[in-house]
C-alpha cells in the first residue's frame, strides 16, 4: 500500500467514526426522548449509553456522549421531554446527564479490552451506579438550594430505587445487543 492510499485509508475510517459518533449521538438522543415522566424521568439513554460505549469503546463512546451532552447544553432538545439548554444540566437531574460520561468511559474501557458479555454487562453495571452515585449527589445539592433539605433515603427513594428494576433490564438488553453487534462494528 503506498503513503497515498493510506493516508486514504486513515482519512476514510476518521470519516467513518465520525459517522459513528454522530449517529451515536443521534441514537442516544432518541432514546431520551421515550420516557415516563416521574421526579427523575425514566428514559431509555442508559440503554443508549450503555449500548454506544459497548459498542465503539472508551474513545469514540465517551465522544458520542460528550457529542449528546453539547448538542442539549447550546440548546438542541436531545434531552428527556425534548428539553435543551443549560438549564437542564445545570438542573436537579443534571447530574444524570454528565454521569452518562463516566458511564461510557467505564462501559468503554472494559469492551476495549474484552468482548465477554459477563465482563461488559459487569462494566454496564458499575458504569451505572457510577452514574447513580454522582446524578444523586447532584440531585441532592440541587434539591437543597431550593427546598429544605430531604434525607438520603428520600433521595434515593426519588432517584434511585424506582430505577434500579428498569436499568436491569436496560443493563442485559444492551449487554446482550453489544455482544451480539460488535463483531460487526469495523
Amino acid at each position: 500500500m503506498t503513503e497515498t492510499q493510506q493516508k486514504q485509508t486513515n482519512k476514510k475510517f476518521k470519516t467513518l467514526d465520525l459517522v459513528y459518533i454522530g449517529l451515536s449521538a443521534a441514537l442516544i438522543a432518541i432514546c431520551s426522548w421515550i420516557s415516563i415522566p416521574l421526579t427523575v424521568p425514566i428514559t431509555l439513554q442508559t440503554l443508549g449509553v450503555c449500548l454506544v460505549a459497548g459498542l465503539f469503546g472508551a474513545k469514540k463512546g465517551t465522544f458520542s456522549v460528550v457529542i449528546y451532552i453539547l448538542l442539549g447544553a447550546i440548546g438542541v432538545p436531545v434531552f428527556s421531554g425534548f428539553k435543551g439548554g443549560i438549564g437542564a444540566l445545570a438542573g436537579s437531574t443534571g447530574g444524570y446527564i454528565i454521569g452518562f460520561i463516566f458511564t461510557a468511559f467505564i462501559v468503554g474501557i472494559v469492551s476495549d479490552k474484552t468482548s465477554k458479555l459477563w465482563a461488559i454487562a459487569l462494566a454496564m453495571l458499575g458504569g451505572v451506579l457510577v452514574c447513580y452515585t454522582f446524578g444523586t449527589a447532584w440531585f441532592a445539592i440541587v434539591y437543597a438550594k431550593t427546598n429544605e433539605p430531604a434525607s438520603l433515603a428520600t433521595i434515593l427513594g426519588w432517584c434511585v430505587f424506582p430505577f434500579l428494576l428498569p436499568d436491569a433490564v436496560k443493563i442485559i438488553l444492551a449487554a446482550l445487543l453489544t455482544n451480539r453487534l460488535k463483531r460487526y462494528i469495523k
